[in-house]
């Protein structure tokens, strides 16, 4: 998109961020809640449904759109978290979904009568060893019956749809270990209570996240996404549209925190002088704001090979990993700089401060990453 249309959504998006200021997020975290009116908030503006093409009543707009919205939330100060899911979410439905599917939950989600943000791929015994899963899928005459366990489920309990990974052949019989594993379009207002079971994980941020139980849980056969036994390669494209989507919220994240640094630093005085005057405190932030900037620009490119088809395996990775980075030197910084102020409550910074720490592990690991560049742009040897 133009510059001068990406600038559009930014002042969109923070107009209707400017309406759920630091006070909201705090009493949100003090109870564990959910953000709801936030998320209700970002429907009704129409930013959740960016990616959803207009004939199903969405906006249309492509990857390097979204990442800019998803930023935007994160350096207004709220937590797009509650949310994101449905951007990356959407991208397996939107590229693999069959005409059905799509006519039957795109509009409903579009206009936030439905919620789609759920994403069951982790497992308690499997991690990021994704094709190590063991839910299992079996097909029983026009259904699938499904026995398993999801952890690190974030948002089911706010959600109606759920995108799931499961086997649906032994890993002992496939030729490739990469095959047998499909991925499902599950209805959860049909299943909770009556085969799946939710139970919340309190962390150190309110990330609204969960591990979901899988007892005899039957779905029509209609709820499989694509062909059956192709599920790991529908997700690779979803998996890199989130890390690109949660590498722009640390940017978000990393400019919120630069500019409470900036702004403290200017007006704390400390023997007579603003403190900012002191180079001890401005070089750290100035180093933050170029760490910042350099990863900004990763981001984006990232953005723009994944929205002109190509495989932006290697870019979406290494954007996640620089950007994470930027944000959480950038969050240690922001404490430095507003020392214990910074570990008070209504100046928001501890908040921000727990919620940047998740990105550096979630939602892959950077070692994961270092693994993967190594292998895949490098040709260095497979190390796992």
């Amino acid at each position: 998109m133009a510059s001068e249309d990406l600038d559009d959504i930014r002042r969109a998006v923070r107009a209707v961020c400017s309406d759920f200021p630091g006070e909201y997020w705090r009493e949100k975290d003090r109870e564990r809640a959910y953000p709801g009116e936030f998320v209700d908030a970002i429907t009704q503006a129409g930013f959740l449904a960016a990616l959803i093409p207009e004939e199903y009543g969405g906006s249309g707009l492509r990857l390097d759109a979204a990442a800019v919205i998803m930023e935007e939330i994160q350096a207004a100060g709220c937590n797009g978290a509650a949310a994101h899911a449905q951007m990356y979410v959407m991208n397996t439905l939107l590229r693999y979904g069959s005409e059905d599917q799509k006519t039957a939950y795109l509009p409903a989600i579009a206009t936030g009568e439905l919620r789609l943000q759920a994403f069951g791929v982790s497992e308690p015994t499997s991690g990021t060893d994704t094709l190590s899963l063991r839910t299992f899928a079996r097909k029983d005459g026009d259904d699938y019956v499904v026995n398993g366990q999801k952890i690190w489920t974030s948002r089911a309990e706010h959600s109606d749809l759920m995108v799931l990974l499961a086997r649906t052949t032994p890993r002992e019989e496939v030729a490739k270990k990469t095959e047998g594993l499909s991925l499902f379009l599950v209805d959860m207002r049909k299943v909770v209570g009556n085969g799946m079971t939710i139970k919340p994980i309190r962390t150190m941020m309110n990330h609204s996240t969960t591990e979901v139980f899988f007892d005899d849980m039957r779905i029509p056969a209609s709820a499989l996404i694509g062909e059956e036994g192709q599920g790991f390669r529908y997700i690779l494209s979803g998996m890199n549209a989130e890390r690109i989507l949660i590498a722009a919220e640390c940017i978000g994240d990393a400019k919120w925190f630069i500019e409470k640094a900036s702004d403290y630093a200017k007006e704390r005085q400390v023997f007579g002088r603003p403190i900012g005057q002191n180079q001890g405190v401005q070089f750290p932030i100035a180093r933050c704001y170029a760490q910042m900037r350099a990863a900004e620009l990763m981001v984006h490119h990232a953005a723009q090979v994944y929205d002109q088809g190509g495989n932006a395996g290697a870019e979406a990775n290494m954007a996640k990993m620089l950007a994470s980075e930027a944000s959480w030197a950038a969050a240690d910084m922001c404490v430095q700089t507003l020392g214990g102020f910074g570990f008070a409550e209504e100046y928001d910074v501890e908040r921000k401060f727990r919620e940047a720490r998740l990105y550096t592990v979630a939602p892959i690991s950077t070692n994961l990453i270092l693994s993967y560049v190594a292998e895949h742009v490098l040709g260095l040897p497979r190390s796992y």
